[in-house]
């Protein structure tokens, strides 16, 4: 028998998309400071996991002032640091929501062998563009459909209405931080949940994120546990 058949089975990617708001209004009571430390911990703990079955890849696209590809798709074992985020001008969602439909609908950047991707809106603020088409369009995309979607509401003048239509699991609601602790609170919840998610039998459902205060979905003021 060809020793060609008993090739190693190749990790099949995992995309992970975090579509931040990177707004004015981030600025303040350091809010994007605790952005950026989230994302630095979470690549951080992705590019540390096994890869035997799934292989975490990252995408950072923000809207502030204009959207844009901070971060292209990369396996997170190759990213060795991100370029921090800045806090400008106002809320362009629909064309993160553009940028982020493109992303996931190109083959060639997320192939079909792909597991379902995990999507991350996270806002503190009103869409300031004309983002109901784009908005629209992403959502029901194909592949978008099939992503395990959340959203992070940030603050108290957070679009809830469009953060909970982004968001698509029926057993938890947006997720609200009160503060920038809480932010860096959710990532961390994010992040396990992903982790354990690649390992899993099963890495190709949707994946769930629960907190300890399910029936609110605010992030709690103590450590929270998540229960997989």
């Amino acid at each position: 028998m060809s020793l060609k058949k008993f090739v190693a089975n190749k990790a099949r990617p995992l995309p992970v998309i975090i579509m931040a708001d990177t707004s004015g209004s981030m600025s303040v009571d350091g809010k994007i400071d605790s952005l950026n430390q989230s994302l630095r911990d979470m690549i951080k703990s992705f590019s540390e996991e096994t890869r035997s079955r799934a292989e975490i890849n990252v995408s950072v696209i923000t809207f502030g002032g204009q959207a844009g590809v901070h971060l292209n798709l990369t396996p997170a074992y190759q990213i060795e640091q991100i370029q921090e985020l800045t806090a400008t001008g106002g809320t362009p969602l629909g064309q993160a929501c553009t940028l982020a439909k493109e992303l996931i609908e190109d083959k060639e950047i997320i192939p079909s062998r792909a597991y379902r991707p995990v999507i991350i809106l996270l806002s503190d603020g009103h869409p300031t563009d004309d983002y109901d088409t784009a908005f629209n369009e992403l959502v029901k995309s194909e592949r978008a459909q099939k992503a395990t979607r959340f959203a992070l509401s940030i603050g108290a003048d957070a679009d809830d209405s469009v953060l909970s239509e982004f968001n698509n699991d029926v057993e938890a609601p947006v997720f609200h931080a009160k503060n920038a602790s809480d932010i860096h609170r959710f990532f961390r919840a994010v992040t396990m949940s992903v982790s354990n998610h690649s390992k899993s039998q099963t890495p190709n459902q949707p994946m769930k994120l629960e907190f300890a205060d399910v029936t609110t979905g605010e992030l709690v003021e103590d450590d929270f546990e998540l229960d997989f």
